[in-house]
């Protein structure tokens, strides 16, 4: 039985090194959180593996056995690993899409929830297969239609084993790694763009999380009840990450009701408590000077629109422009600077249109070059169309029309008609800038369909010059293209 003794010995020298190395890469090993438990599941293993050693004699089935031995072992493993979290069992059929990347799991995928006491909004859940074996670790809604937004896949888990089931860790690591991501893209950059995404929800990897850097201000913007659970450690991970002066917080109020939450609008977050109220502040985008307001729209600034502001600016030279839904002026400020021999900005709100005045004033643009104008857009052009007024260059950004799926039919009628008469305020061979933020419309595909509904209805012929989407710091999961939501084409009209 020597041989045996010497074969055993060198079968366990190998697979405590296994244990030590790969097993301690897995999903599933970094889910304990007792030392000793690790120590006494260690020792189970080996007394186990060396007493099955013992008694088998034929070295072709001691190989065999072990072999057998080891995968019963592991699967038990992970089971007992993570007895301590709750499981959310998939249907079948559903694990692929969620092996893929998706990072959202709705409650229609859902097989059964397996824990005890059950686990509530903000509880970190694995995910399993119908076998219960763990594909991701994410948080847990039973409220929502959203039941789990997954925050790591296994595989994400071996290349972060740091990071499983520890929030704090986790945000740290994917803020980090956003500031680096947009570094990469020049932002910011000293004296030319201070305003920008910083975090983008699933685009990087922190579904219902929206961070937006406005100079040394921050706005974070939070629609998941996980974002309101952890805000403290969100907070302290993004201080650690960038300098700020100032954070302000602005949760999705009617969001966060299908989150089954209520919140308290009145709360604000500073680093520094005096700060608490903010007077309107300078940014720069693209070379441009804006004053920004956190009692604003959206978190202050409409930063997903920064690369079609600044092509605006590079075709204008010599034009007249027409901005509708103007807000604070963004892209007639651009045409102005750009050489428009007149630009007209129209939008309903009186506080957007006096931000877009002081703007134009704090970029010295001629008054007589640019004015603004309060009105309904659909009555403004109605009344221009009457007057037989036309300008060079037709600018139309309108709100959302369709925040869901089930007002996109009516939305869609509302977006041919702007469209419709936009066209018919064009100089022949002039441009038409048309936009939708919309994520219904977006996603729906159907944007230029509606585009050349409004051509044949205006009895114009438009021919696309560029589709785009929002700035590249508004980041997309590609396994997650709901994500999407802002579409702008350019058009020549004829």
């Amino acid at each position: 039985m020597k041989w045996v003794r010497f074969y055993c010995e060198y079968m366990f020298s190998r697979i405590e090194t296994y244990l030590c190395g790969t097993l301690q890469g897995s999903l599933i090993s970094h889910c304990f959180s007792n030392g000793s438990f690790q120590l006494h599941l260690f020792l189970m293993y080996k007394i186990s593996v060396f007493l099955m050693l013992y008694c088998i004699v034929i070295e072709k089935h001691v190989c065999v056995t072990f072999y057998q031995l080891f995968i019963v072992t592991e699967k038990s493993t992970l089971v007992i690993g993570h007895a301590e979290v709750a499981r959310v069992v998939l249907k079948k059929g559903k694990t692929q899409l969620f092996r893929s990347g998706n990072p959202m799991v709705y409650s229609g995928a859902i097989d059964r929830v397996v824990g005890r006491p059950p686990p509530v909004a903000g509880d970190l859940v694995m995910v399993t297969d119908g076998a219960e074996q763990p594909i991701a670790w994410g948080v847990y809604n039973p409220l929502s239609m959203f039941a789990v937004r997954i925050m790591q896949t296994e595989d994400e888990a071996r290349r972060e084993p740091e990071c499983v089931l520890n929030m704090e860790t986790l945000l740290q690591s994917r803020i980090e790694s956003a500031v680096k991501l947009r570094k990469l893209l020049g932002l910011p950059s000293t004296n030319h763009t201070n305003v920008f995404r910083l975090v983008n929800s699933e685009g990087d990897r922190l579904s219902g999380l929206i961070v937006d850097v406005l100079g040394e201000h921050v706005v974070v913007a939070s629609s998941a009840a996980w974002v309101e659970r952890h805000r403290a450690t969100i907070e302290v991970a993004i201080g650690q990450a960038i300098k700020t002066s100032q954070m302000s917080w602005r949760p999705s109020v009617e969001i966060l009701k299908e989150e089954g939450l209520q919140v308290d609008i009145s709360k604000d977050s500073s680093l520094e408590p005096a700060l608490d109220v903010v007077d309107d502040f300078e940014v720069v985008e693209n070379g441009v000077r804006y004053l920004a307001s956190l009692a604003g729209q959206k978190t202050g600034f409409y930063a997903d629109q920064r690369d079609s502001r600044l092509l605006l600016r590079s075709i204008t030279g010599g034009s007249t422009v027409l901005d509708l839904c103007c807000y604070s002026g963004g892209f007639a400020l651009n045409a102005a600077l750009g050489g428009a021999s007149h630009t007209i900005g129209v939008d309903s709100s009186a506080p957007a249109l006096e931000l877009a005045k002081a703007n134009a004033s704090l970029n010295q643009i001629d008054a007589n070059s640019i004015n603004f104008v309060k009105a309904d857009v659909g009555e403004y052009m109605k009344s221009a169309l009457s007057e037989g007024k036309l300008w060079d260059i037709v600018v139309l950004d309108p709100p959302k029309l369709a925040p869901n799926r089930k007002v996109l039919q009516r939305a869609t009628t509302r977006y041919r008609n702007l469209n419709s008469m936009a066209m018919r305020l064009i100089k022949p061979g002039g441009l038409l800038m048309t936009c939708s933020c919309s994520g219904a419309m977006t996603q729906s595909g159907n944007f230029l369909s509606v585009i050349q509904e409004a051509a044949l209805s205006a009895n114009r012929r438009v021919t696309q010059l560029r589709y785009a989407g929002a700035a590249p710091d508004h980041t997309i999961d590609p396994a997650y293209p709901e994500g999407t939501y802002l579409t702008n084409v350019l058009l020549r009209v004829q």
